[in-house]
């Protein structure tokens, strides 16, 4: 059987001043979230992105092409009523850091890893005061937990639009550190993206790319795009 599908049903999505912030209105009537919470965002940027998204809708409702959309919706539904589980979920990417796992061989991989990961921790470090070790292998590491605390306070420190976006930059990337990067504007989300990929890329260059593994890759580029976006239209 096939599922229903909501269907464009307004002629004009339009993005308005409202009580507490803006909302995106269809021929007038106020959208909602699927909780059915009035939507309202926090900046005028945000509301014409997502009214954007509404009004490029035609016939059935995408909402996988309504990223904006999607993540004002799990701020308000899902980060509001579990907020410090959210941000425990997300600083605790701090202890298991994907930068801070290096490979044990082949040197050159090593040494790329080096490269492109030390700035990042020295600058988290330097930024953050919370330096955090790093080892060779998959064997779990203890961080400082002063350094985890710091860094959980940072986290704590984002709107709830923030942490949806947030969320994303550092789940995808397997980084708290590099997705604290991208919000700090540190790197920009392609360069955070990459980043996260060096492994991946290593074995791409030994052995060739795999065409589903690459698609798979694409949409968790698109996704952490996405997601850099909706944090630029929080501010």
């Amino acid at each position: 059987m096939t599922g229903w599908a909501a269907k464009r049903f307004w002629t004009a999505a339009t993005a308005e001043a409202c009580d507490g912030g803006f909302t995106v209105r269809l021929d007038g009537r106020p959208v909602k979230t699927p909780a059915k919470a009035l939507l309202v965002l926090p900046t005028q940027a945000m509301a014409e992105a997502i009214a954007a998204e509404w009004d490029a809708q035609t016939g059935v409702v995408r909402p996988d092409t309504m990223p904006a959309t999607r993540a004002a919706n799990s701020a308000i539904d899902k980060v509001t009523p579990l907020l410090d589980a959210v941000v425990d979920e997300i600083s605790g990417f701090g202890g298991s850091d994907l930068l801070c796992y290096r490979a044990v061989d082949p040197p050159a991989l090593v040494a790329r890893q080096e490269a492109a990961w030390a700035p990042l921790l020295d600058w988290a470090a330097g930024a953050f005061e919370a330096p955090l070790v790093v080892t060779q292998g998959v064997i779990p590491v203890a961080q400082p937990a002063e350094s985890l605390a710091r860094l959980r306070a940072v986290v704590a420190g984002h709107s709830v639009f923030e942490l949806a976006a947030l969320h994303d930059l550092v789940a995808i990337t397997g980084s708290l550190v590099l997705g604290l990067a991208v919000a700090r504007g540190r790197l920009t989300p392609e360069e955070a993206f990459d980043l996260s990929r060096i492994d991946e890329h290593w074995q791409i260059e030994q052995w060739g790319e795999d065409e589903e593994a690459a698609e798979a890759e694409a949409l968790r580029r698109q996704a952490l795009l996405a997601a850099g976006r909706f944090f630029v239209l929080c501010g």
